[in-house]
């Protein structure tokens, strides 16, 4: 075998020179879409807008993924402080029915997660405050303890009323062929307690009759906030529906002076 065809032979070995290969192969990147739960439950593993595409794309089938990412719900707490302040100001209007459009665009759970998480603590302390002082005025040689076991209960009916009652009206809604948003049920809800804030801090008052009146008229304005938004959030809604909202708030605040504020 002469030297030309020795090196025919061997040059694919080590040493020489490779052939250019191009790589038309492109690089594709997957892009999670933006959270938002307008619609639920979700679809693709995330929530999506009404009106919104993924990739231009319809929206495919139904998973729960979406419900179990944190990352689904941070656009709900991108929220600034004026924005959550102007939402607490129009929850103490009761009989003011825009509150929904509001939010409609741009609903929270900061607002309603920090009104409920303050709510325990305030049940909790003034709760116990309050027991004292009555206690103090009937008879001083008394003696009393801080009720610990309040917290408990304080934060099952706090988160336990924000989280599930929201919950059954929006299936409730949806069975009745309503549309509604779940998120915005939330948001809602969450700010038609804040007056149960000022509330607690006025029930310190030690006397009997005047706490009555104060929880009376605190759980009038938050059954009255919720009906009448509720009332205007859906188009030719049962009335069943509304009234059974305001008999909830109002027996939730019966609830909170009958064990809080003994």
């Amino acid at each position: 075998m002469d030297e030309s065809t020795s090196s025919l032979l061997t040059s694919h070995l080590l040493g020489s020179v490779p052939a250019v290969i191009s790589d038309d192969r492109k690089t594709t990147t997957y892009q999670v879409p933006e959270s938002n739960m307008q619609i639920f439950p979700p679809t693709r593993g995330g929530y999506h807008s009404p009106g919104s595409s993924n990739g231009g794309e319809e929206q495919g089938t139904f998973s729960w993924k979406g419900v179990f990412s944190i990352s689904s719900y941070k656009p709900y707490f991108n929220v600034d402080t004026d924005v959550v302040l102007d939402r607490i100001k129009s929850s103490l209007y009761p009989l003011n029915g825009n509150f929904f459009s509001k939010i409609v665009e741009n609903p929270d759970l900061y607002g309603p997660l920090w009104i409920s998480t303050t709510l325990i603590f305030m049940f909790t302390a003034l709760g116990n405050c309050a027991t004292y002082f009555m206690d103090k005025r009937t008879d001083k040689s008394t003696t009393w303890t801080f009720d610990v076991s309040k917290v408990n209960v304080a934060a099952g009916v706090s988160y336990g009323y924000v989280g599930a009652v929201p919950v059954a009206y929006y299936f409730l809604l949806q069975y009745l062929g309503s549309n509604s948003s779940l998120i915005c049920l939330w948001c809602m809800w969450g700010y038609s307690l804040f007056i149960f804030m000022i509330a607690s801090i006025l029930l310190l008052i030690p006397i009997e009759f005047v706490r009555w009146i104060i929880i009376l008229l605190a759980g009038c304005a938050s059954a009255c906030f919720v009906a009448v938004n509720l009332k205007s959030y859906m188009e030719g809604a049962e009335m069943l529906v509304i009234v059974s909202a305001l008999i909830l708030q109002f027996a939730l605040a019966i609830f909170i002076k009958a064990y809080f504020f003994p």
